[in-house]
């Protein structure tokens, strides 16, 4: 606790602050730059696996400062040991995503990506539109009869950016019509997944990674361990259709719901729609005309 302290105190008398009758035109542009460098490692962070990574550290640095302050010497004595070796495994962790990023820095237009205009949308009332969660039943539906399997991954909150590229761009609108022809048999499509991000089909036949949860049924193929393998890493939704069966799946944070109706397939991806404000607000103004 005291060499905490210490080592506390000995940074923040290095530390250099610039009084504000000594700013010059330097550190202003100084500060511009850092200011542009942390919103490029932020943007970079949302788009891929370290958004969750990140938060987990910032969940361990939020107990780290209750330590420090209720004086739990043991804990600040482990995290001061094991700090380092933390690091080290952050960096082995994030290796693929590091090495992406640097490639993308010499490849793109920094200053094009910054002021994208992406930032400049309006917010959207849903993530997808009850339009593309009836083209996904049906074409599941129909699928399901003539027993075509199918792989559909849904973006929820967490982006996907890292298993999009492993396929083959499509940016296409979501309808039954598209996701059939997809994944009928014999088509250069057909083997993989989809990503479906909002209501367009973003990419198909991507690699997905398989689970190695030893509680699924052994009877599963690789398509279903596939769809609960995405379920663990991301926040996503996936929708399995049997190639043997015909049955239609939802796997979903890690679990796999099999046997699915039409209806049910209907409820569960509007659980990802984050649709219930504007239906509560909807409610709310209805009964305020139906008392006026």
């Amino acid at each position: 606790m005291q060499e905490l302290s210490a080592t506390f105190s000995r940074y923040m008398e290095n530390l250099y602050i610039p009084s504000f009758n000594a700013v010059t035109k330097t550190d202003i542009i100084e500060v511009i730059i850092i200011t542009f460098m942390i919103y490029a490692v932020l943007v970079w962070v949302k788009e891929t696996r370290a958004w969750a990574l990140l938060r987990g550290v910032l969940v361990i640095c939020a107990f780290l400062l209750v330590a420090f302050f209720t004086k739990m010497t043991t804990i600040l004595w482990m995290a001061e040991r094991l700090i380092s070796l933390a690091v080290i495994a952050m960096v082995v962790i994030l290796q693929p995503e590091l090495r992406k990023a640097l490639e993308n820095l010499g490849q793109k237009n920094i200053i094009a990506s910054l002021f994208s205009l992406d930032m400049l949308k309006p917010p959207v009332n849903a993530r997808f539109s009850d339009r593309t969660i009836n083209e996904i039943v049906k074409a599941c539906v129909e699928m399901g009869k003539v027993k075509t399997g199918a792989l559909i991954v849904v973006e929820h909150k967490q982006p996907l950016t890292d298993y999009e590229k492993t396929g083959i761009d499509v940016d296409g609108l979501v309808s039954n019509q598209l996701l059939i022809n997809i994944f009928e048999h014999n088509t250069p499509l057909h083997d993989g997944a989809v990503i479906v991000r909002g209501d367009r089909i973003v990419s198909a036949t991507c690699y997905l990674p398989l689970s190695d949860n030893m509680l699924l049924s052994k009877e599963l193929g690789t398509r279903h361990r596939a769809g609960v393998g995405i379920s663990e890493a991301t926040d996503s939704m996936t929708v399995i259709v049997s190639e043997e069966t015909g049955k239609i799946s939802v796997a979903y944070g890690g679990r796999l719901h099999r046997g699915l109706s039409a209806d049910e397939l209907r409820e569960y991806l509007s659980e990802i729609q984050d649709k219930v404000v504007e239906e509560k607000k909807r409610i709310i103004w209805k009964g305020r005309v139906k008392n006026g």
